[in-house]
C-alpha cells in the first residue's frame, strides 16, 4: 500500500481513544533539572507553553522555553549548534533540515530513549507520513510536533457574487484575483500570499513551482531553478501579487498574510492548512463560514511532484545536551496525544500530528469546515515540496532572494533564477 493511501486509511479507521496520564516516577529522578527549549511561534507552541506547569508538576523538570519566529529559528539554531555551545537541549524545526543536522552531528538518535521511557511515546498514534519523515536509515531522530499541507482558501460569498468558480489552475487563480479587485473597486485585494524573503516566500511559491512542472533539484542532483517551468511559475506568482495583491505584500510573512485574509481584506490566499483554524475562529476572524477550501491548483499535467506541501516540524534532542533523558521526557510529553487534544481549547491548533486528536469530536467540531480539504491536501502532499538535502538552508535562501527580486521588479524571473541556480549548484557541490 502506498504511504499516502496508508495515511488516508489510518485516518479513516482511527478513533478517539482514552488518553493515559503522564507516567510519573514517585521519586521524580530528574526533579530540579532545567531544560532549555527553542521553538517557533505557532499555535502548537502556544498550547505547549500553556501546559508546561503540568509537565513540571509531573516530572519536577523546569522548562525554559524560548519562542522565535519561524524565519529566524534556523539561523539561531545553526549558530548555537556550530559553536558547540550546548545552549539548547531540545529544538524545533522543519524536517527538511534533518540531512544537514545528521551530517554535522547536531541531533541525537531517539530509539534508545524511547525504549527506556516509553510512557508518552505511542508510535501508532502519529500520522504515519509525519512520523516517517523523522526516520533515517531505520533510526528515529525527531518527534513530529505539528504537520500541515497547503491549500487555496477563497471567499465563497465573493465568488458567488461575482460568478467565479473555485480555481483549478493558476491561470484561473489570476483571473479570479483580477475579477475580485476590479469588481470591488480595489476595496478587496484579489489575493494575498507571503512575500517576505526567505522561507516565507519560498514556502508558498514552491506550490507554483511544482504546479508548473518545475522542481528545486533535478534527478542529476543539480539545481533545476534555471528551467523554463521555474521562470514561468515565478512570473505568474510575482505578477498576480504585484497586480492584484495588497499593499506591502512583499513584506508579508505567515502572520501578516493570515491576518489580512481573516479580516476580509482579500478574496483568496494560498497558505498552510493550519490557517483554516484562524479563519473559523469567531473571536478573531470576520470570515467565519465564508471560506471555501480546495487543494493547491496545478497548471500542467506534466508534474514532477505535487503542488501541495507535506510539511512536518519536529522536536529534536540536541547531541550536545547533557540532559538527554530529561529532554526526551519533554519531547515525548509535548507530542503525546493528551497534550494535542488539550491544545484545542488553548490555541487554534489544527496542525496536530496525533490520529486520536485528528479524529476527536472536538477537532471535528472546531475544524470540520476545512478538515476534508486539509486531509486531501496532506494525502496528496509532496514530501520534496522544499528540498530535503544537506544544503537545504542555502538552497531556500538563494531561491528566496530570487523571488524577492522579481516581486520587487528589479529582475526578470529568468535572470533572478539563473543567479539562484548557479549559487545553488555551488552549494550542492560542496
Amino acid at each position: 500500500m502506498k504511504r499516502r493511501q496508508f495515511i488516508a486509511l489510518t485516518l479513516a479507521l482511527s478513533s478517539s481513544v482514552a488518553v493515559p496520564a503522564f507516567a510519573q516516577d514517585a521519586d521524580q529522578p530528574y526533579k530540579g533539572t532545567r531544560l532549555a527549549v527553542l521553538m517557533e511561534g505557532h499555535p502548537t507552541t502556544e498550547g505547549i507553553q500553556a501546559l508546561l506547569p503540568e509537565f513540571t508538576a509531573a516530572t519536577g523538570i523546569e522548562v525554559e522555553l524560548e519562542v522565535v519566529p519561524e524565519s529566524d529559528i534556523t539561523a539561531k539554531m545553526l549558530l548555537e549548534f556550530s559553536s558547540g555551545s550546548g545552549r539548547y537541549d531540545v529544538v524545533q524545526n522543519n524536517i527538511i533540515y534533518i540531512p544537514g543536522f545528521l551530517k554535522a552531528g547536531y541531533i541525537a538518535p531517539l530509539d534508545e530513549l524511547a525504549g527506556k521511557f516509553p510512557a508518552n511515546y505511542d508510535k501508532a498514534d502519529f500520522v504515519p507520513g509525519y512520523l516517517n519523515t523523522n526516520i533515517v536509515d531505520g533510526k528515529l531522530y525527531g518527534l513530529p510536533v505539528y504537520g500541515e499541507s497547503t491549500f487555496l482558501m477563497y471567499r465563497k460569498d465573493l465568488f458567488e457574487e461575482y460568478g467565479i468558480a473555485p480555481p483549478k489552475s493558476f491561470g484561473e487563480v489570476t483571473a479570479a484575483a483580477k475579477t475580485i479587485k476590479e469588481k470591488s473597486n480595489g476595496a478587496v485585494a484579489g489575493i494575498t500570499m507571503r512575500g517576505a524573503q526567505g522561507i516565507q516566500n519560498v514556502y508558498v511559491w514552491a506550490g507554483w513551482l511544482w504546479g508548473y512542472g518545475g522542481e528545486f533539484i533535478g534527478a542529476d542532483g543539480k539545481s533545476a531553478l534555471g528551467s523554463d517551468e521555474a521562470a514561468a511559475s515565478l512570473d505568474a506568482f510575482a505578477g498576480v501579487l504585484r497586480d492584484y495583491g495588497p499593499v506591502g505584500v512583499a513584506n508579508f510573512g505567515w502572520e501578516e498574510n493570515r491576518v489580512l485574509f481573516q479580516q476580509g481584506k482579500a478574496g483568496m490566499t494560498m497558505d498552510a492548512t493550519v490557517n483554516g483554524a484562524f479563519n473559523e475562529d469567531a473571536s478573531i476572524s470576520s470570515v467565519v463560514g465564508k471560506v471555501g477550501y480546495v487543494p493547491v491548483p496545478v497548471e500542467t499535467d506534466k508534474l514532477k511532484g505535487g503542488s501541495s506541501s507535506l510539511a512536518v516540524h519536529s522536536l529534536y534532542v540536541s547531541e550536545a545536551s547533557q540532559q538527554k533523558e530529561a529532554a526526551w521526557l519533554f519531547a515525548s510529553w509535548a507530542t503525546a496525544k493528551e497534550q494535542q487534544v488539550k491544545s484545542f481549547g488553548l490555541a487554534p491548533n489544527s496542525g496536530v500530528t496525533s490520529l486520536a486528536a485528528l479524529n476527536s469530536e472536538e477537532f471535528n467540531k472546531r475544524y470540520g469546515a476545512f478538515k476534508d480539504a486539509m486531509l486531501a491536501s496532506i494525502n496528496a502532499g509532496n514530501p520534496q515540496y522544499l528540498p530535503t538535502v544537506e544544503a537545504a538552508n542555502e538552497v531556500i535562501n538563494n531561491a528566496g532572494i530570487a523571488v524577492s527580486k522579481v516581486l520587487a521588479g528589479t529582475a526578470t524571473a529568468k535572470d533572478a533564477l539563473a543567479e539562484a541556480n548557479a549559487a545553488n549548484d555551488a552549494a550542492l557541490s560542496r
